[in-house]
Formats: structure tokens, sequence, C-alpha cells
């Protein structure tokens, strides 16, 4: 028995997020990925485990996810053996041998997300599945003097979502900035892990500083405080992409890079 390592990218538009429902009328990512692997590996049992539960709606580059399947198809010949079975918008990109007791989840180091919007006068149509479109200007300095704060490890229960059944609140962000490009403004934001909602309430935050509705030295403040009403709302969903998962395993890096 094997235990896999896939990398997953996705367009998120026309699903229900990435995790299986119990309603087949639900269409999500993690449920055709399972459909197509059952398929492939004549496996009807066969289930997958995912690294992250995106949102409807949301997108991935890096996204992970593991299966435990005895096959004689090469490891590297996965992606190409998969994809006849798979919908246009799901890509298995990568296919890794991993150890037995590795697990997507708990092994994670740390997670990249890019939030995307579309600032101009104007909606640009081939940005409206993959942006949040901001018509009116935003001020870019302040946004990134704004995003430095998030970094470092905090209670985050501000920029966390209702809902939400974590037990702890506290993560870890790494790094945060944002860059822009002609009318193309991403956030990027890498930490060790982060709560339902939580990089969509913080890009919806970063908005807010970027027109001048909360000061740029508030992040902080916002933070200590703990109450999600005084940080922004949280943006759409088609602006976020989950980037990429960094895991630390011996031999050959799990990393993508590039």
């Amino acid at each position: 028995m094997k235990r896999i390592l896939l990398t997953i990218a996705y367009d998120g538009t026309n699903y229900s997020g990435w995790q299986k429902q119990l309603s087949p009328e639900v269409i999500t990512i993690e449920g055709q990925l399972e459909r197509a692997l059952r398929v492939l590996f004549r496996s009807p049992n066969l289930t997958c485990i995912g690294a992250s539960r995106t949102d409807r709606g949301v997108h991935a580059l890096g996204q992970r996810a593991i299966i435990d399947v005895e096959t004689t198809i090469p490891v590297e010949k996965i992606p190409f053996a998969i994809r006849p079975l798979l919908p246009s918008d799901i890509v298995v990109v990568n296919a890794q041998e991993v150890p037995t007791e590795f697990h997507p989840r708990y092994d994670c180091i740390k997670k990249t997300y890019e939030y995307r919007i579309w600032n101009g006068p104007m909606q640009n149509p081939k940005e409206r599945l993959y942006s949040t479109f901001v018509y009116s200007p935003l001020d870019l300095e302040k946004m990134n003097r704004a995003a430095r704060d998030f970094i470092g490890t905090y209670d985050f229960r501000a920029f966390c979502a209702a809902g939400s059944t974590v037990s702890s609140t506290v993560r870890s962000i790494f790094d945060c900035y944002v860059k822009g490009e002609g009318n193309v403004i991403s956030i990027y934001v890498t930490g060790d892990g982060f709560l339902y909602n939580m990089v969509r309430i913080m890009a919806g935050t970063l908005i807010a500083v970027g027109h001048g509705k909360i000061p740029a030295d508030n992040i902080l403040e916002i933070i200590q405080s703990g109450n999600r009403e005084k940080a922004g709302i949280t943006a759409e969903p088609q602006g976020l992409t989950l980037q990429e998962i960094y895991y630390d395993l011996p031999g050959k890096a799990v990393d993508r890079k590039g």
C-alpha cells in the first residue's frame, strides 16, 4: 500500500467548495477527484484526505491531498493517467509518494494565499471570476503598511467568521504584503494556518484601509480587541486562491516553487 500526496489546481467557480457533501447533488472538488480516483484505481471505496477546505468559488494552485492505494501505475504518471477522468477545471499537477504516517493537514508547516483585486473604474470581464472588483482608487502604500502589522503570533478572533468550531483562534502570520501591477492589486498572506474566512476578512479590512475607512495603524488594535465588528467585511470568495502548502519531508522537496 502506497501513500501518495497529490497536488491539485482548480477553478472553484462551479463548485461548492473543496469538501464533499452528503448530498450527491452538491458538486465539490473533493467529490469529483474521488470519483476519478476510484475509476482510475478500480477501487470503489477509495477516499482522499485534503489539506485545506476552500469555500465555494475559491480557487487553488497548490491544494494537497493524500490517497492510500495499491497500484502498478508509476506515481509520477498518475497526473497524466487521471487527466481524462477529471473535468477541465480540476487538474492533478503532481503526485509523490510520502511516508505512511504523513498527514496533509497535521504535517503542514505553512500555507500561502493570494487575494486578488481588480481596481479601476470599470470591471474587466476576464477578471470577474478570479478577483473582486473595486472601482474607487485604493491607497496601496497604506494597505502595505497595514498588512505588515498582521505579521506575528496573535489571537485572530476578530478575523474569524461566525460558525467556526476551532479550539484555539491563535495563529502565526509569517508574511503579509500587498503588490500592485496596473489595475491588479494582490494581497499575499503566509501563515501556519487560517481561521474560517480569515484571509477574506483580512482582505476586506485592507480594502477598507485603502479607502481610508480604517486607519492603516489600527490593525493591532483590531486584533487585540477580539471584536469581529471592528474588522472589515468578508471579501468575496472569487478573489481568493490557495497558492501553496508547504511541508518538510525527507528526500525530494514537496514545495512547488514558481
